[in-house]
């Protein structure tokens, strides 16, 4: 019964939320997607002050200004190029940071504030909202393109899971998600090389595209673990279950994006170059 009853409060939420997600995506214009993703990131900043160590509610909203204020200048001040350049910046990011969690053999828990993860923060929060808003602007198809990525990390997450519990033996980071396995991995690239297979018929690439599509898919998958694991490292040096409690039976809303946060600026990055060489 108590197991029980955490998954229905999930699965509730997630029967909530997903059709109103899909919802929004396809029938909002990129001014309104872009306000409404803004409004999820800036519950995810607040959140990520418990990482940091602010713990008086000034200082918290003070970072979600903070944060707001950079998705503001990056809509209506910087230019196309720069916020091009923060993708990137991203995604080299998470790949150093994929390199530095497999160096991890201990967790520290921690007190105070932790400063660095102020700009870590902005660099975390900031370029996956530029990438989901940069994709939804692209014409007729960039709804379907902001889809196709939550789908591919959906599949990735699914894949992983059931791989897991059905093959999973070696631990992938024991220290920080015990309950992840390579097997997990493996079949997390599996579903996002046979998503990558789907993308390809349906957007109708070249064979050239879809070479690179599919590695693509394969790379996005892995960065989505990455973000998973990062904030899992996270929450265990400030020893926390959950980023926050505003989802019933998932925890806070950096606990369902952790994933998309590591895996848009790349995703996106990939997408919007293929289709202009397609």
């Amino acid at each position: 019964m108590s197991i029980a009853r955490p998954l229905r409060r999930r699965l509730a939420t997630a029967g909530v939320l997903t059709p109103l997600i899909f919802i929004a995506v396809l029938h909002l214009p990129t001014a309104y997607f872009a306000l409404l993703m803004g409004a999820i990131v800036c519950v995810g900043a607040f959140e990520w002050c418990g990482f940091i160590g602010l713990r008086s509610a000034l200082a918290r909203w003070a970072y979600l200004a903070l944060v707001g204020i950079c998705l503001l200048l990056s809509w209506f001040v910087l230019p196309s190029a720069i916020n091009l350049a923060l993708l990137i910046l991203a995604a080299v990011y998470w790949f150093a940071v994929t390199l530095a969690l497999t160096r991890v053999r201990n967790v520290q828990p921690v007190s105070g504030i932790d400063l660095w993860l102020i700009p870590i923060g902005l660099l975390v929060l900031v370029p996956p909202w530029i990438a989901m808003v940069r994709l939804h602007g692209f014409g007729a198809p960039g709804p379907w393109f902001v889809i196709a990525l939550m789908m591919l990390i959906w599949i990735a997450d699914s894949t992983a899971f059931f791989s897991g519990r059905r093959w999973g033996k070696r631990k992938l980071a024991p220290v920080l998600s015990p309950g992840k396995t390579w097997a997990g991995v493996y079949g997390a690239l599996i579903g996002a090389l046979l998503w990558g297979a789907v993308l390809v018929l349906m957007l109708r690439l070249s064979p050239a595209s879809a070479v690179l599509l599919l590695p693509l898919c394969a790379a996005t998958a892995l960065l989505s673990i990455v973000g998973d694991l990062f904030e899992s490292l996270l929450k265990r040096r400030r020893g926390l279950k959950d980023a926050g409690a505003i989802l019933p039976g998932h925890g806070g809303v950096l606990d369902r994006i952790d994933s998309m946060t590591a895996a848009a600026p790349l995703f996106a990055l990939g997408l919007l170059w293929l289709e202009n060489i397609s």
